[in-house]
């Protein structure tokens, strides 16, 4: 569907959305057939990889859920499976009763440079032929200014 840039500012901005939306999941449906996730359910490497990004090595749980998408139970459960998997390890956090800390034991880190590695090659295999390298930074200034002003509010 071709996209309408005369119109409402109220369509243009549904369109917009619409068409992000089905980009994103186009995108991601080939990503999660790629081999790079037979080994590990690309959810669950979402967090290893969220993992892999935290300085201190530990990040609490719930801070672990704003960065990923799922509700608070099934990251629960999901965190569960890495654990009993060796994949990552929990602890309570010291000055909160209620709070759980996580990070990635070496199995962990082994694993997501594992399939990180082959998920960028895949990344490469479909943005590369579809963006030229100026209209990569484009698209990556524009959701950035996107997700700034969404967070903000």
């Amino acid at each position: 569907m071709a996209a309408q840039t005369a119109g409402s500012p109220v369509r243009l901005a549904a369109e917009t959305w619409e068409s992000l939306f089905r980009a994103q999941v186009a995108v991601m449906r080939k990503l999660q057939a790629a081999p790079a996730f037979k080994t590990l359910p690309l959810n669950e490497y979402d967090v290893l990889f969220t993992l892999s990004r935290c300085p201190s090595g530990w990040l609490r749980q719930n801070e672990l859920n704003d960065h990923i998408l799922l509700s608070q139970s099934s990251l629960s459960r999901l965190v569960e499976r890495l654990e009993k998997r060796g994949l990552v390890e929990r602890k309570p956090v010291p000055e909160d009763g209620r709070g759980v800390q996580i990070k990635l034991t070496e199995a962990g880190w082994e694993l997501q440079r594992q399939i990180g590695r082959e998920h960028v090659r895949d990344i490469v295999t479909l943005v590369g032929p579809a963006l030229t390298a100026a209209e990569q930074q484009e698209l990556l200034r524009l959701t950035e200014k996107l997700r700034a002003s969404v967070t903000a509010r």
